[in-house]
Formats: C-alpha cells, structure tokens, sequence
C-alpha cells in the first residue's frame, strides 16, 4: 500500500473517534479541560494503535484460507466500515448528554473500544494485501490521539456543527480506497 493511502487510512480511522470526541467536548461544555482531552487521546489512541495490529494478527492467520479471494475480503471489509460510518452519520444523535462524566470510567472505555473497531477490521485487510500494519497502527494512534485531544477541547464550539460531517467523510474515504484495491487486483 502506498504511503498516500496509508495516510489516508490512518485519517479515516480516526473520524469516529473525533466524532466521538466533539461529543464527549460538548457535554462537558464549558468544564471541559486539558485532563479530559487527554484522557480521551490516550484512551481512543491506544486502541487506534493496537487494533489494526490485532486485526492483521487474526488475519495473518487465517490468509492461507483466503488467499485466492484476499482483495474481495479487503474491498468487502473497508466497504462494510465505512459503509457502516456512513450510516452511522445520517442517524440522528441524542440531544442529552449523560449525567456522569463520558471522559473517564466505562463510558470512555466503551467509546474507545467502539470506535476502534473498524481498525480491527482495516488490520485484517491489511493482512490480506501484505499491507505493513505496523505503519498504519502508528500513524493511526498518533492522529487519533492528537484528533481527540483537539476535538475534546473545541467540541464545547463545534461538535454539532461537524460531528456526522466528519464520519460521513471518513466513510467514504474507506468505500474508497477497498475499491481501489480491488481495482488494483482486477486490473492487474
């Protein structure tokens, strides 16, 4: 995979977990500070970088049954994440936001594994093209975290403005590069 859209992969996993983090910035509102953008950085970049390591891993070991079809299970899991986040960004959001606090405990645990997940699935496409996962974990981890710690801190201002803005973008960035792999393997 080349470097333009590894990065681009990279940016694109970390959408939700911006998207996530406007959200978390905007139920805090005016409390939000530097210890909750923090936590949410270190929490949504820590699983940004370790997913896409366990996806290649599980896939890695699974490839020898799926080699002859690698570029359709490439094309069909970035086109069911980001599909999904597509969806995902047309659905209304809760006006409420919940009475404890969403950047520590179990509400940040479950927002961290949650938008994590699609990185799982990207770690096992990667191993299906031979992609180097440990390029994408880094910059995944990386541009997550430094996303949320802005996104927390500017959510109070613009996370309803943007919010479902930036999924569907994200979305559609995924759709995108699984059918440039598969266009890659059908042309030849």
């Amino acid at each position: 995979m080349y470097f333009f859209e590894m990065l681009l992969s990279a940016l694109s996993l970390s959408m939700d977990a911006l998207a996530a983090s406007l959200g978390i910035g905007a139920c805090l509102g005016a409390a939000t500070g530097g210890a909750a953008a923090l936590r949410v950085a270190g929490a949504c970049g820590g699983f940004q970088f370790a997913m896409p390591l366990a996806g290649w891993f599980l896939g890695s070991r699974f490839l020898v049954f799926i080699s002859d079809y690698d570029h359709w299970v490439a094309f069909g899991l970035l086109a069911l994440v980001g599909g999904n986040m597509i969806r995902e960004s047309f659905r209304p959001e809760d006006p409420t936001c919940p009475a404890s606090d969403p950047s520590c405990g179990v509400a940040l645990l479950t927002v961290a594994v949650a938008t994590s997940i699609d990185a799982l699935a990207v770690g096992v496409s990667f191993a299906a093209v031979g992609a180097p996962v440990m390029v994408l974990a880094s910059w995944s981890g990386a541009i997550t975290a430094f996303a949320c710690f802005g996104g927390v801190m500017a959510g109070f201002r613009v996370g309803q403005l943007f919010g479902k803005k930036v999924e569907f973008a994200g979305g559609l960035v995924l759709c995108l590069i699984g059918v440039n792999i598969l266009r890659v393997h059908l042309m030849g």
